[in-house]
Order: C-alpha cells, then structure tokens, then sequence
C-alpha cells in the first residue's frame, strides 16, 4: 500500500511542479485509484501486483468512499459559504446586499419608496431619544425598515413594569441598560445595520453634539424637560424632529421643522402643563397596545420624512384616542417670537 502513496504523493508533487490545474492533478490520483483497483478486481488472488498493493480491493474500495465523503462534504462547505457570501457581502461598497434586496422587497415595490427610497433608508443616521414605551415600537420597526444607522439614548434599566408595554425588552432582560436590551432585539431582527447605544441621560452639554451627528430625531421620552431640551438641541442643529406623547388612552405625534417652515414644539407647546396636571404613564396609567400605536406611528413618520413619500405631519399634530377609536388632525403653525426657533420672523 505504500508503494501507491508514494506514486500518488509523486504525481501530485510533478503536478505542482509543472503547475497543472488542480482539477486535473485530482485527475490523475483518481486514475491511479481506478487502476489499482482494477487490478485487485482482475488479477488473480497471490499476484505480485496485488500482494504490494495490500492484497484486498475491499480495501481500496474503503478508501474511495472515504475520499468521496470528504470531496462531497468540502463541496458542500464551499458552496454553502458562496452562499452565506453572497447573502452578507455587497458587490461593491455601499451597494444592498441580495438578502436586504429580498428583505425589503415591499418597501421598493411600493411607488412612493422604490430603490431610491430604500436607498435614502440605508443612508439615514436616526437618533431615538427613550428606550421605551413609544421608543420600542419606533426602534424595531426602524430596524425593519432597513434605516442605516439608529442611535438610542436611554439612561433607564429595563425593569418589570415596563413589559407591559416596552415591546422591545424582555424578562430575561431585566436589569440590563434599556439600551443594551433594544440593541440585542434590533440585531437580532436586522444584522443590516448599525445600531449605537448610548446608556447616559440626555443633558443640556450633550445633546447639541449629539444630534448633530444624526439626520433626524424622534423623542420618545415621557417628561417636559427633556422633551423641551431635545427641541432645542434640533432646532440649533438644524435637525427635523418627531415626537410622541401618550397618556392613559390618548397619544399624539407630530413633526416639528422650523427650518423647512414648520413650527417647532416650543411653537405648539409654549408653556409647560402645571405640575400634576399631565400625569405620567406610572401616576394615571396606560393601555398596553397604545404605545405600540403612537410609536408605530412616529416610525411611519420616520420613513416617509426619510424617503419623501406622501404628507408629512410638518404643520400638524395628530392626536389618537384608542378610547373612542377616534383620530384627528389639527393644523399648527410657528408662533412669532418663539425663544427657541424665532417663529419665521
């Protein structure tokens, strides 16, 4: 047996040598199985030629079919990996990937999105403000929608009263930064994109920095200060901003823009509610689903701002009540001599 491993050894060496195809060197070790084979199978029992080549062809027939497994099982390996290549890795920098291409087949089939738009979405920076009730809905569902880029800031851990309504966290991950646990979820729906999480509050030093790195803002958050705070942050960087508010079974959600002629939350909002007179979510309660809805919203808001399909809801606020089943649109525009963005003159 050793005598045909060494010719074997010899034929592939020459092959290499004269640098023939590696097809073809394969060739001949196969030719040289074939043979020995052969003449296992024809010559008679006690032949030379059979007795220096390990004297049994049940032998070399073994050898063969573990040389099949272990071509067959590389070609499958191989192929598999063009596969996984083909899924993950672009033609060329920048370019969708054929798994996003299938992933957001409806969106580019819809008119008012198409290539382009869903282009416009992989480009997109989107910073969400809150990990929470309306946070979750917006993140995951801007994770879906292929946006390339999504910062979170939240400076909450996960707790378990919020599951009843902050989808995107779960039991087993209480007690991790809400960032942490938004950022696992949207991974885990979408390995497309870029997730940044900040684990910090949003404060009066940070907050213009931040949201100037960022195409646009959506503020979930469920209290006057940062909602004002964050207003102002977009307003001086010059950044669109979406915002959602809940309570009870009311939400609302609107898009403030005082750069491209909207008014901004300070406009509509000039002063804040006396203390006590908007509960939060954890004094006066809140319908589980409705975050879901409001959010949801503000994500729809998000992708027509980002691919400039339909009406935006830059002039108006709309206003849900999941009570009644009833929504309605009220009109709104910049108020002169804001302090914040100036009202337009």
């Amino acid at each position: 047996m050793l005598m045909v491993f060494v010719l074997a050894g010899a034929l592939w060496a020459v092959g290499w040598a004269l640098k023939t195809p590696l097809r073809l060197r394969w060739g001949m070790i196969l030719a040289l199985w074939l043979g020995v084979v052969a003449g296992h199978l024809l010559l008679p029992e006690g032949h030379p030629l059979r007795m220096a080549t390990g004297e049994r062809a049940e032998v070399w027939l073994a050898v063969g079919v573990v040389a099949l497994v272990a071509a067959l099982y590389r070609a499958g390996l191989t192929r598999l990996k063009r596969r996984v290549a083909a899924r993950t890795t672009p033609d060329k920098p920048g370019a969708f990937r054929p798994a996003e291409l299938e992933r957001y087949a409806r969106h580019i089939m819809l008119r008012e999105i198409g290539g382009p738009g869903q282009r416009r979405l992989k480009d997109a920076k989107v910073l969400v403000v809150g990990a929470g009730g309306l946070g979750s809905p917006a993140l995951l569902y801007l994770a879906a929608s292929g946006v390339g880029t999504i910062g979170v800031i939240d400076g909450d851990r996960v707790e378990n009263s919020n599951l009843q309504r902050q989808v995107i966290h779960t039991d087993a991950r209480i007690g991790l930064p809400k960032v942490a646990s938004a950022e696992v979820q949207m991974r885990a729906l979408n390995p497309f994109i870029e997730v940044r999480p900040y684990h910090r509050d949003l404060t009066e030093e940070t907050a213009a920095g931040l949201l100037a790195e960022y195409d646009l803002i959506l503020d979930g958050t469920d209290n006057f200060d940062t909602r004002y705070l964050v207003n102002r942050a977009a307003v001086a960087a010059g950044k669109p901003l979406i915002a959602g508010a809940i309570a009870q079974w009311e939400g609302q959600v609107s898009l403030y823009d005082p750069a491209r002629g909207g008014p901004c939350f300070e406009c509509v909002f000039p002063v804040r509610p006396a203390p006590g007179l908007v509960p939060s979510c954890a004094e006066a309660g809140v319908a589980a689903p409705l975050p879901g809805v409001v959010g949801s919203m503000m994500a729809v808001e998000a992708v027509k701002h980002l691919t400039g399909a339909g009406a935006s809801l830059r002039g108006a606020v709309v206003i849900y009540d999941a009570l009644w089943g009833e929504t309605r649109r009220i009109a709104t525009k910049p108020r002169p001599g804001c302090p914040v963005c100036g009202g337009h003159g």
